[in-house]
């Protein structure tokens, strides 16, 4: 059985890995991270349930949920590099995201984008955890959020982020 607190050396590795400091913390993403913030709606329009990812134990926070996200590659742009780590991490298939906008954290040396996005018409999705970076990967309804321990920063940016769904 694989050590649950060190990484798998069979992971997905690009010239954008690696730790960023900024001030007293590190960040991962050399050319900063982006994440896919995939919401499924009700028949009326609602936002009802986002796709999470439980953070597998040996990553950075691990144990937390959050959304499919990691480091850009050396030029990638940041919804290019969200929906390829959600199809890495979650196996979803970028056609069938609608983007509908990003939300930035910028700090002095890192940024982090968001992209929010609903799942395309015509498409349904069926998250699963694709890689070893997860232990679960599924929609959460947004009324149990509360019960997750989410990453902080996710947390922490959740309301705004809320807020793009409309």
């Amino acid at each position: 059985m694989p050590n649950a607190t060190v990484p798998p050396t069979d992971l997905h590795r690009h010239g954008g890995d690696g730790w960023v400091t900024c001030g007293d913390h590190r960040h991962w993403g050399l050319f900063g991270a982006a994440g896919l913030l995939l919401v499924r709606r009700d028949l009326d329009g609602t936002p009802s349930h986002l796709v999470l990812q439980h953070r597998a134990l040996w990553s950075h926070m691990g144990g937390t949920w959050g959304i499919p996200g990691g480091a850009l590659a050396p030029d990638e742009k940041p919804a290019a590099g969200a929906l390829r780590e959600a199809a890495e991490e979650a196996a979803i298939d970028p056609a069938a995201v609608h983007v509908v906008g990003t939300h930035v954290l910028e700090h002095p040396a890192w940024t982090y984008t968001t992209v929010v996005a609903d799942v395309a018409p015509g498409y349904r999705v069926e998250p699963r955890a694709a890689d070893p970076e997860s232990l679960e990967v599924r929609w959460a309804g947004l009324g149990d959020l509360g019960s997750l321990t989410l990453l902080p920063a996710f947390g922490e940016a959740l309301p705004r982020l809320l807020t793009l769904l409309g």
